[in-house]
């Protein structure tokens, strides 16, 4: 079986650290860099750890609307959001 390779993210509550498919954290870090600005250590955890759960989530619903849409479906995904 081929080895998958994978990012960090961040695992709530513990503060730890999971892993997710390097193509799942790259979807996640086109919109993130689109809308704040590129920060490779994001994906490569050398900040934070890498994306939370919340982030993965906002930035990835966030990719299925048109790139002139992220901005705005990014704040949509993270208002009212609740992750523990």
């Amino acid at each position: 079986m081929n080895e998958v390779e994978t990012h960090p993210f961040q695992v709530l509550p513990y503060r730890s650290t999971g892993k997710v498919p390097k193509i799942v954290a790259m979807a996640a870090y086109e919109v993130y860099s689109n809308v704040y600005a590129p920060q490779e250590a994001m994906v490569t955890g050398n900040c934070r750890g890498g994306f939370g759960s919340g982030e993965l989530i906002a930035f990835l619903y966030a990719r299925s609307f048109p790139k002139s849409e992220w901005r705005r479906r990014v704040d949509e995904a993270f208002n009212g959001m609740e992750v523990k």
